[in-house]
């Protein structure tokens, strides 16, 4: 009988460099052309608690009483890359197509500016998450 210990051996070497090369992958490391390349945006989660934070929850139900959409139930803002909001939405909605998104961004950068005073002249970063704290859109919309 032949001991299993040495056809492991390489399948253990493979499996260690598979993950070492997410490490790497994951550290962020990458080229200088490619960091020249990629204009700077702070990446979000891709996935977030489903109860969004108490203030998100107050400015969402505003939003809702001035007519905004009902499935909405957090708004947060803070900063973003460039000096811009990073705006980030929490929806019920199950929804994912680009039609509804466009609304919905229309409706709450609309309330933003002309309800909460945000300026969004130089534009802004959106995040919308879903019931189940899914990212379903994000986007780039700096000027």
């Amino acid at each position: 009988m032949r001991p299993l210990t040495r056809p492991a051996a390489p399948a253990a070497r493979l499996v260690l460099a598979g993950v070492l090369a997410g490490v790497l992958l994951a550290s962020g490391c990458s080229s200088e052309a490619e960091d020249r390349a990629a204009p700077p945006v702070t990446p979000g989660p891709a996935v977030t608690v489903t109860a969004a934070p108490d203030e998100a929850a107050r400015t969402a139900e505003r939003y809702r009483r001035s007519g905004g959409a009902e499935d909405v139930y957090g708004i947060q803002r803070g900063p973003g890359a460039g000096g811009v909001p990073l705006v980030t939405v929490w929806t019920r909605g199950e929804e994912r197509d680009a039609g509804r998104f466009d609304a919905l961004k229309v409706s709450v950068t609309g309330y933003l500016e002309r309800e909460e005073g945000v300026s969004l002249e130089r534009g802004y970063l959106m995040d919308v998450f879903g019931p189940d704290g899914s990212l379903r859109h994000r986007l780039d919309a700096r000027r």
